[in-house]
């Protein structure tokens, strides 16, 4: 007899709490292999080919392509030990439903199965449980309606969104939950904890005086996520707005584009980066005439081409050793400034999918040819829709070329919990004074945005004016070399 067995949304590590379904890569009723990808997600950092940990016939799928699944929501289940299985496809809501899973990918009940797969989930050992709060009561009479009695609401309940419906599986047959009973479960005890995804989102609202009991949480179960408390950060005032006003509000015309996926990271970010981050901007213009010829001299020596973004990373690892002030972070809870110990570089690299900022791993260590390779894997990465989640964090300092859109200047945001972003913009022929006469050279315009708790302007007219200086005379890099 076939043991069906539910695969949830894994942990895709990172903090990375929710995914959207990009596309199905199975149907009811098709044959898996262990470890096989079944569905293609996006998440805030990059698309993700999940692989089900599991072989045997898929039953069903859960979320049409497009919808946001929390971690530990189900993904598709799996008759296991099965050649044909008929199932239901629960994201079009139609069909014969499949039995509920005897068993999951953690629990550990010795089904064969992969170990070597994403994080979260697997047979090596069971998968670490997270401490989620229990929702209100009513909440919970849904999940146990839709999971079955014993279940683990906090633990493997879908969020309302995911389907039309939510179906009740019992002995006599199946049930349908009304939507509108899943959705009430948002509303927020007055007594009692409040449902919230995470201690950082309570955190946040601790810090900006948001009352959690005033909002009504647009995750599982009611569950408050970071997105409701900047959405009452951004405007307070239509936290208590009436019904009436709601609805009004819900008309304005005007096409809406849902901010969520890399369009909707960058957006949070960036609020972030502004709400919290003092910063100023200072910038400079630079006769880059002799490094465009020593770019040039090397490339015609031989050997890989080296790109002028290396060479400005090169000139920017320099610096921030001479002012690591500007390699740092601010710990406002301890009230510290922590200055890192090596430049992660992160570069901005405009997509189909939106910006994102990879991020060039100790990049103080590598040589301009270093340099050049690794710039050009993370930006074809970049241009597939393949960076993974390492390839875009931990960065510690960004260079932001944006002269590649044919502007000359700009005051970029900084990428939080970074402290500084140079930004650099086209090289044009300019008049210019040059050796006590008037002549035509390639002139830049430099900026260094940075945060103002982490340094002075002196520091920063330092860092920029050191790096003005190796653009214009490439030689006093050799001092550092």
């Amino acid at each position: 007899m076939a043991q069906v067995l539910e695969f949830k949304l894994p942990d895709l590590g990172e903090g990375l709490t929710e995914a959207e379904i990009v596309r199905w890569l199975v149907s009811v009723g098709d044959v898996v292999a262990i470890d096989q990808p079944v569905v293609e997600v996006e998440t805030a950092k990059a698309m993700v080919e999940v692989p089900c940990p599991y072989g045997g016939v898929v039953t069903a799928r859960f979320g049409e392509e497009g919808t946001e699944l929390p971690v530990g929501a189900p993904l598709i289940t799996v008759a296991v030990g099965a050649t044909e299985t008929p199932g239901a496809d629960a994201s079009a809501g139609g069909g014969a439903a499949p039995a509920r899973p005897e068993a999951s990918p953690s629990s550990g009940d010795g089904a064969e199965s992969s170990g070597n797969v994403l994080v979260g989930y697997g047979t090596g050992a069971p998968a670490a449980r997270r401490r989620r709060i229990r929702p209100a009561a009513p909440a919970a009479s849904v999940v146990e309606q839709t999971h079955g009695p014993g279940r683990d609401a906090g633990h493997t309940a879908a969020p309302a969104q995911v389907r039309s419906s939510a179906t009740s599986h019992t002995a006599g047959g199946t049930s349908t939950v009304a939507p509108s009973k899943v959705h009430g479960a948002a509303a927020v005890p007055q007594d009692g904890p409040v449902a919230v995804i995470s201690p950082l989102v309570r955190k946040l609202a601790r810090e900006h005086g948001v009352d959690l009991r005033a909002l009504t949480g647009s995750g599982p179960d009611g569950l408050i996520l970071r997105a409701d408390v900047e959405r009452a950060l951004r405007a307070p005032e239509t936290v208590a707005a009436p019904p009436a006003a709601a609805a009004a509000a819900g008309k304005a015309q005007g096409e809406r584009v849902p901010l969520r996926g890399v369009r909707g990271a960058v957006a949070d970010k960036l609020s972030r980066s502004r709400r919290e981050i003092p910063d100023a901007t200072c910038w400079v213009d630079a006769d880059a005439t002799e490094l465009m010829a020593a770019r040039a001299a090397m490339n015609a020596a031989g050997g890989p081409k080296i790109s002028l973004l290396a060479l400005l990373a090169r000139i920017c690892t320099a610096a921030l050793e001479r002012h690591p002030e500007l390699n740092s972070t601010v710990d406002m809870d301890a009230r510290e400034i922590v200055r890192l110990p090596g430049v992660h570089l992160g570069f901005a690299a405009q997509t189909d999918r939106g910006l994102v900022v990879p991020v060039v791993k100790d990049a103080h260590k590598r040589s301009a040819e270093s340099l050049t390779a690794e710039f050009a894997r993370l930006t074809e990465a970049a241009r597939q829709g393949a960076l993974t989640p390492a390839d875009l964090t931990g960065g510690t300092f960004t260079l932001n070329n944006y002269g590649v859109f044919g502007v000359d200047g700009s005051t970029p945001i900084i990428n939080h919990p970074e402290a500084a972003m140079l930004g650099v913009g086209r090289i044009v022929p300019k008049p210019w004074v040059h050796q006590g006469e008037l002549a035509v050279r390639q002139v830049v315009q430099l900026s260094l945005t940075f945060d103002h708790r982490v340094c002075d302007g002196g520091t920063a007219g330092g860092f920029l004016r050191y790096v003005a200086d190796c653009v214009e005379h490439p030689s006093v890099l050799l001092r550092t070399l």
